[in-house]
This record gives structure tokens, sequence and C-alpha cells, in this order.
């Protein structure tokens, strides 16, 4: 890796951003890889290469391409209602607008299709407010919904409950009409279960985690991984404080928007089979170059783009569970590049037409939507 991109890890390791964080710069199938620091302020060892992260909304493009592959399987199709098996999201509601109260609201015009999750145009999503401007957040807070704010592993109901207390609730929108943030990934995540008769977890493992040999990504660390897990940190006005979430046993509910944990390594394997489009390293065929190119490109009218902000940042559209860059960004990210970032700290970008990967793992948590300084001096290093 050149001096340039170490420069950058190590000054934001020194001015206490994060303890340590681990660099990866894939040109083809080669892969440059960089750790730095420590895993943990208190008392953590050298920051291995192989160290596991929680790559929090990363989760998403792994989640659509798990949707996208039962739909080649036919068991889904794009336009197909959800209700057939998501009879919780029939006869939606629609909030008449989004500050109306939770019962002023008029009939869905038309039933949520699967493609209307994939877009994140399914209806339902984050708000950046309060109750007071917002009445549907608060019944969104009493039934403690995952998926409309930061990870929760310690969820304690499951996939079926959790659909059933969204099922409760009113749409913020009518079906295809807005782009709302992060819920549509959990939603899917049932979606798969159901479809494929497997738990979320046992399909990604056999359909991509096997196949790509994603060895060590998973919704927790079992035992024997559990000295590679790095502290993650929430960024506060007082300094760092420890995110104490227990990732070490399976969760209740496998969040498909934020759940997942990962390396470097693994997440590199699955950029390949992207850049590949859709094969694994041995020539395996696990998804169409037809699913791949519709995964990967803008579906988001203008105005939707526009409303995405401040989630979506300026100047990319949405596939299927990740962001597009329309043209070269202000961050410097190429023209058609893709990919996704965890908000515990984490980026991810995939350059097709360079055929160039660049991730970075870091311990520090955002603080809002628009990514910290050290993801945007990596990207510009790599891309510049």
């Amino acid at each position: 890796m050149g001096k340039d991109l170490r420069k950058i890890l190590d000054a934001s390791v020194a001015q206490g951003y994060a303890p340590g964080m681990v660099a990866l710069v894939g040109r083809g199938g080669a892969a440059d890889v960089e750790a730095v620091g420590q895993t943990a302020f208190e008392h953590g060892g050298p920051m291995p290469r192989d160290a596991i992260f929680r790559i929090a909304s990363m989760t998403k493009p792994i989640t659509a391409v798990a949707t996208l592959m039962l739909i080649e399987d036919g068991k889904l199709a794009l336009n197909e209602s959800v209700e057939r098996l998501l009879p919780e999201l029939a006869d939606r509601r629609v909030l008449r607008m989004l500050s109306s109260p939770i019962d002023d609201t008029a009939p869905a015009e038309r039933p949520i299709t699967v493609e209307d999750l994939l877009t994140f145009r399914m209806g339902l999503g984050i708000l950046f407010g309060g109750p007071d401007q917002y009445p549907i957040l608060g019944p969104i807070a009493e039934r403690d919904l995952a998926g409309f704010g930061a990870p929760r592993p310690d969820q304690d109901y499951g996939p079926d409950e959790w659909m059933r207390r969204v099922g409760e609730l009113p749409l913020m929108a009518q079906p295809g009409e807005r782009w709302l943030y992060t819920a549509p990934s959990n939603v899917l995540g049932v979606l798969v279960a159901r479809a494929s008769g497997q738990s979320f977890p046992d399909f990604l493992q056999s359909r991509v985690f096997e196949p790509l040999g994603m060895n060590d990504t998973a919704f927790f660390a079992p035992a024997d991984k559990l000295d590679r897990l790095a502290a993650a940190y929430w960024t506060t006005p007082d300094g760092p404080t420890l995110n104490e979430g227990d990732y070490s046993v399976p969760p209740p509910f496998p969040a498909g928007d934020a759940g997942l944990l990962s390396t470097a390594d693994d997440i590199f394997a699955f950029s390949r089979f992207m850049l590949r489009r859709g094969t694994a390293a041995d020539g395996q065929r696990l998804l169409s170059e037809a699913s791949i190119k519709a995964m990967t490109r803008d579906h988001l009218t203008a105005a939707q783009r526009d409303g995405g902000a401040p989630i979506l940042p300026p100047g990319h559209g949405w596939g299927y569970g990740l962001s597009v860059a329309l043209g070269r960004t202000a961050d410097g990210l190429p023209a058609g590049s893709y990919g996704w970032n965890g908000g515990l700290g984490t980026s991810w970008v995939m350059d097709p037409g360079g055929d160039t990967t660049a991730i970075l793992l870091t311990q520090a948590a955002f603080t809002n939507p628009d990514p910290p300084p050290v993801h945007k001096a990596f990207w510009r290093a790599v891309f510049g």
C-alpha cells in the first residue's frame, strides 16, 4: 500500500479517532492490506489483518444478492406483490402526510413489490425528527422496532414478531413513491427466509458465504473467533464510548439491514464476485450478469434522489441495496462506482471501470450520514 495511504491511516489512529483500522485496496484479484493500531483503546493487542468488524449497513448489498438469487430460482419475482409470503403487509394504509397523526391515512394505491423493497421504496424507513414532527415515530419506538435506528444485536424477538409489529404501522409513503432508508432490507431478510424455507443466516451461509469462501462472515462471532472481534465505539462529544452490543451469540433477529460481522478479506471476496459480474473465484456462476447489472444501476427519479438526503449522498443514485455514483463525486469516487458504508465505522466502494475495490474498516461510529474525513481521504488516495 502506498505511503500516502499508510500516512492517512496512521495519522487517524495517532489523533485518537479510533484505536485501529484495517484497509484493503484491491486491483483485480490482488489485495494490498494494511492493519494499523490496536483492537481496543482499553486493552487491545495489535490489530490483525483478519480482525472481525461490525459492518452494519454493508450488510445491505449481501441481502440484496440473496434476494436476487431467489428470483433467479423462481421462488420470487421482481414485480410480484410481497403479500404472498408477507401477509403482514397486505391491505396497507398510508399516512396522508409524513406529519399526519397515525390514524390519518388513505388506502395504498397498489401493493408493495419485491423491487420496492430492493430499491427502498416500500414506504417505510428512517425519519429525522421527533414524534412532535412525525407522530408515527411514537408507535415505532413503542414497538422497539429494529431497522429504524442503530443495529440491535440484543433484539429480544424474532423475524415473525418483527413483521407482526411492522404490519401494525401505516406506511409513510405510497409504495414506489419515496426513497426511505434501511427498513426494507430487514423485510427482505424475512422474505428470503420464507421464500427459501431456511433461516436467513442458513441461506446466506449455503448460497453466498460458503461458495465465496467468506469464512468469517456471520451474524455473530463464535467463541473461537471472539478474540478477533475488534471493539467498537460510539463517537461522543466526551470522546469514544464503548459500544457494548453483544455479538457473541446468534441474535434472535438476524437483521438484513445491518447485522453482519466480517473481515476485509471476506468483503473483498464478495467484491470480486460483484466485479466478476456474478461468478465465484472458481468460475461457478452464482448470479447472472443481468442481475448484477440491475443491482448496480440507479433506479430512482431525480426527486427521489433529492428526497434521500442526508443519507443518500449528493451525486449518488440507488440500485438494489447499494448506492451508485452517477458521475465523479466531490469525494473522489469514480462515475459508475458502487457500494455502501456501515454506520459503525466502515466503508466499501467497488469501481468496475478500474476493477478496483476500496475497503476501510474502523472502530469509530459515524456521527451523521456524511462519512468521516478518514474515509474520504482514503477514497481520494485510492481513486484520485
